[in-house]
């Protein structure tokens, strides 16, 4: 596995980065000493480990402290305001360039269509519905390319993300490559088909907070450290 703080490659039962001392999340029960009858010499013992809060994560100091943590997944609600937050700032970047592709396109334009829909002309209709498809393709394909940009950029987050401290991981907490970051943006259209936003519900009850489009692209949602 690898550090999520500074990448350093470590071994599977790794429980602090030996290059930057972050916690790996690894649990491992607690070391008592004990004397045999007799003798002086202390035989090391395991003692059942400590069990953390509901909701939190056990995580052992070198001195074999247990620390109970927060959880480092994000939940369904951190993740609907990181989503909320992103749409705002599309909408404002979509509805600037809409208003500049008609000040270029010119008024004029639409008024002609409006009339030629009022005339019957076929050819106005066709026109309309022309620039509607094209405005909605390209604003797809602006959303997908700031999400997977963003998600496999250094930052790995959206500015909604960001602004909630969230990151993308792979499983292995490592930052995720464009494909993947794509792959995960495409998958949401599977997530967005489930009834009841189910697809997205899933991130507030599933065991690492994963959303069904996480699962399709083997991803996950954290709080930053």
């Amino acid at each position: 596995m690898f550090c999520s703080k500074c990448g350093t490659k470590l071994t599977d039962d790794t429980v602090f980065c030996s290059a930057c001392g972050q916690p790996t999340g690894i649990a491992v029960p607690v070391v008592a000493t004990a004397r045999t009858a007799g003798s002086n010499a202390a035989v090391p013992e395991y003692s059942a480990p400590a069990i953390a809060a509901a909701g939190a994560v056990a995580r052992y100091t070198p001195t074999g402290a247990m620390l109970a943590v927060p959880s480092p997944y994000a939940g369904f609600w951190l993740r609907l305001v990181a989503y909320l937050i992103d749409q705002i700032v599309l909408g404002v970047v979509f509805g600037a360039v809409a208003l500049m592709a008609v000040a270029a396109i010119g008024i004029g334009y639409f008024r002609a269509i409006a009339q030629g829909i009022r005339e019957g002309n076929g050819e106005f209709p066709f026109a309309l519905v022309s620039v509607i498809f094209l405005a909605l393709l390209l604003m797809f394909v602006a959303n997908w390319i700031y999400h997977a940009w963003m998600e496999s950029s250094q930052y790995q987050a959206t500015l909604g993300k960001m602004a909630l401290s969230l990151i993308v991981t792979d499983m292995n907490d490592r930052a995720i490559t464009f494909g993947r970051a794509s792959g995960r943006f495409f998958a949401r259209i599977i997530s967005n088909l489930i009834p009841l936003e189910l697809g997205y519900i899933m991130a507030g009850f599933t065991e690492k907070k994963q959303a069904l489009h996480d699962m399709i692209a083997n991803c996950l949602v954290l709080k930053k450290i």
